[in-house]
């Protein structure tokens, strides 16, 4: 399916259910794989305005924060999903995220 047409699709589930955190979330990464990176980070504060605890979406964000060249907010971002992980037990994110936390402070 081209991009457009996923862009779309998900557009239609979320008009139809809002809540819907993985169409949310995949609408954020559609939008970061084409480059809109502004779109895919509403869409990632969306997700986790509603979803607090969808450790994903703050490793997700956090890394179209660094493609954005904007280190500062994401290290912000990686601060809450660390504690995100930590809170849900999700070790695989923890350990992720703590890796780009430690390349963000080495560059």
């Amino acid at each position: 399916m081209p991009e457009d047409n996923r862009i779309a699709a998900l557009k239609e589930i979320l008009s139809t259910h809002p809540d819907d955190a993985f169409a949310r979330y995949a609408l954020g990464l559609e939008y970061c794989g084409s480059g809109q990176l502004d779109a895919a980070l509403a869409e990632f504060r969306r997700l986790l305005a509603a979803h607090p605890d969808y450790t994903n979406g703050y490793f997700m964000a956090a890394q179209t924060l660094v493609r954005a060249e904007r280190p500062e907010e994401a290290r912000s971002m990686l601060k809450d999903g660390i504690q995100c992980a930590e809170r849900t037990g999700n070790r695989h994110a923890l350990s992720e995220m703590q890796g780009l936390m430690e390349e963000l402070k080495q560059g």
